[in-house]
């Protein structure tokens, strides 16, 4: 007659996760969204999205051709503050010197991005 030994062996306990508090905390991010109208002419936009965002030519082009076609294009990501800061820097980039009746800064609002 053979014995048989049962197995006193465990399964081993899962893993705990972390808590998480324990993880950072990413700030949310915020989109800055020009706003279209009829008082700048596609040089001035292209101008001011080169000099305020440092967009290469061909981007602010077509972010121009985006807010013209649709009436709004994201500009800019980042955190509230610094969207914020971004978009108070449209609104003070002035008239458009090429349009007689430009009577000041493009508009532009700060919304929260999209989590994918």
């Amino acid at each position: 007659m053979s014995h048989v030994v049962a197995s006193t062996t465990e399964a081993p306990a899962p893993a705990r996760r972390r808590q998480a508090s324990s993880l950072p905390q990413l700030d949310p991010m915020y989109n800055v969204v020009l706003l279209d109208d009829d008082e700048h002419t596609y040089q001035y936009v292209i101008e001011m999205l080169c000099a305020i965002f440092g967009h290469a030519f061909e981007t602010a082009y077509m972010m121009a051709c985006e807010v013209d076609r649709s009436g709004r294009v994201v500009v800019y990501t980042a955190a509230r503050d610094e969207a914020s800061t971004k978009r108070d820097q449209i609104q003070a980039f002035g008239a458009d010197p090429l349009l007689a009746g430009s009577g000041g800064s493009m508009d532009a609002v700060v919304e929260p991005a999209q989590v994918a």
